[in-house]
């Protein structure tokens, strides 16, 4: 645990991304081989199964510090992090210990098989093994969020710099479904017959957003312009007389949506194709709003009145694999009319569709047709170079997405509420509401889109304007207006002001206008009626 804690602290206390990189390069090519594949493991969304209630771990540290329950309670909105409140607050170890890593991870999963008062016991003694810096990372095991400036990218980049192998190979290697359950270091990074299981996915393709003017990508004639759809991102893998639907987040997502079964009847062997996954409204040819979508998301199971009323396709955009051959180095253009061919021999009810591409003359008539992209249901618009290859991740310069101005309101701030982590010290959670007549209506929350020096303003402002407070939450004196942008609206029973926004924020304080100049719960209808 030792030589991962002494990673923790080199990554942690830098925000240099060769400094990060050097660190966690030097890590892999001296740790053991299992210490090597849990920290890949971790740095990759696979964290063990929790063993421990974070109720019983707050009772255990406040027994051993010595300490009330409730003044743990109080330290932790402070500190902003569980497992770093209880790693300050207990007593300093009398013992050390070199156990690495995967020898404390070994232990936590052992202790789902064994009953409270054993767990207890093992729990106090591992504190009492691990210094602090060791306490919190063990601590973080057993409750999650892994957030300490480390992505999977530059994870694989040092594992590459260590290893000396392609980096776009190995990011390839760790995509799919394994864990260090079913697979050794060895057979996973250094094996030189290791092969990908039929179901992986190929690394994710990203666009960076279009700020500067479309016309300053050059002549239009080396762009291709699709619909950037409103729907779930990704890869749908038929190999071996299966199939699997994996997201951009490396989820796999196959049994969420059965429909997608169907592909491999009307796919031939060894095809990956990339696209979105939309609830689809097959009369009118378009997708449905993305809240029928939404209702399916985090499903395992569907009930058969939600197939119908939710039906899905995946609206396909690109062929990354063709009678298992890789095509990513294969021109987009290419790549496009080889999907436009495979599609086009495919059944009107097969569930995977040709997403269409947008022809346009020049960069302003593309302009004026992004502009009705929500009269299709989509975001805006994609644009990708016609000879670009489908790269690794982010990368600028090939493909860039070109959304729509979001919808925006004006409304009034009436509840606020601290934040965590960095923030835990100011209030960055914040509840707003629209005129009902003399009435304000809450109608959606938002705790991002200010800067650091006005989280500190409206942080002083609520503590002198706090009205009531409601455990952590505070009602505050309605005087503050902001700007809330959004990127869709839609109907909801679940809210008192009968709305929901999609991908809510802060885009402005307006100083300038005064609390009863603030939009209307009419305005929100109306903005619902024209865009839900």
């Amino acid at each position: 645990m030792k030589d991962f804690a002494r990673l923790f602290t080199a990554v942690d206390q830098t925000t240099r991304t060769t400094a990060k990189t050097t660190a966690l390069a030097e890590f892999f090519r001296e740790a053991s081989d299992d210490d090597k594949l849990w920290t890949i493991a971790l740095f990759s969304g696979r964290r063990p199964k929790r063993a421990v209630a974070t109720t019983q771990l707050r009772e255990w540290a406040s027994e051993r510090a010595g300490i009330p329950l409730w003044l743990l309670e109080e330290s932790y909105p402070i500190v902003g992090d569980l497992a770093e409140t209880i790693a300050l607050v207990l007593p300093p170890a009398s013992q050390e210990t070199d156990r690495p890593l995967s020898h404390w991870i070994k232990d936590l999963r052992g202790l789902a098989q064994v009953d409270i008062d054993v767990r207890r016991d093992r729990i106090l003694a591992a504190w009492d093994q691990l210094d602090a810096t060791e306490r919190f990372l063990f601590n973080k095991l057993i409750t999650g969020g892994w957030r300490i400036g480390v992505s999977q990218k530059l994870m694989t980049r040092a594992l590459a710099q260590a290893t000396g192998q392609d980096e776009a190979a190995l990011a390839l290697k760790l995509m799919g479904g394994w864990t260090p359950d079913d697979t050794t270091y060895h057979d996973l990074i250094e094996a030189e017959d290791a092969q990908a299981d039929l179901s992986r996915p190929y690394p994710f393709y990203l666009a960076y957003q279009l700020d500067d003017p479309a016309a300053d990508l050059g002549s239009p004639d080396d762009w291709q312009a699709e619909w950037k759809w409103d729907g779930i991102r990704g890869q749908l893998v038929v190999r071996g007389g299966a199939h699997h639907l994996w997201s951009r987040g490396e989820e796999l997502m196959t049994d969420r949506f059965p429909e997608l079964a169907r592909a491999r009847d009307f796919l031939p062997d060894g095809t990956v194709i990339d696209g979105e996954v939309v609830a689809w409204d097959a009369e009118a040819r378009q997708p449905l709003p993305f809240n029928t979508l939404q209702q399916r998301i985090g499903r395992k199971t569907v009930p058969k009145k939600l197939l119908r009323e939710a039906p899905v396709s995946i609206l396909a955009y690109d062929l990354l694999e063709q009678d298992g051959a890789d095509l990513r180095d294969v021109p987009m253009q290419d790549r496009r009319a080889r999907l436009d061919a495979l599609i086009a021999g495919l059944p009107e009810d097969a569930p995977v569709l040709r997403s269409p591409l947008v022809a346009f003359s020049d960069w302003d008539d593309l302009a004026r047709q992004r502009a009705t992209a929500r009269d299709f249901r989509a975001e805006g618009v994609m644009l990708k170079r016609k000879d670009s290859p489908y790269l690794s991740g982010r990368k600028k310069g090939d493909w860039w997405k070109w959304k729509l101005d979001p919808l925006t309101i004006d409304a009034v701030m009436i509840y606020a509420q601290q934040g965590s982590g960095r923030r835990a010290n100011l209030f960055t959670d914040f509840t707003f509401a629209v005129w009902d007549g003399d009435a304000l209506v809450p109608f959606t929350k938002a705790y991002s889109g200010l800067t650091d020096a006005e989280f500190d303003k409206i942080t002083r402002w609520v503590r002198r304007n706090t009205v009531e407070r409601y455990g952590p939450v505070r009602q505050v004196t309605p005087h503050h207006v902001f700007e809330i942008a959004f990127e869709g609206i839609q109907a909801s029973p679940r809210h008192k002001s009968g709305v929901a926004l999609r991908f809510p924020r802060m885009s402005r304080w307006r100083h300038d206008k005064p609390k009863d100049e603030a939009n209307t719960l009419a305005d929100l209808k109306d903005m619902l009626a024209a865009y839900g």
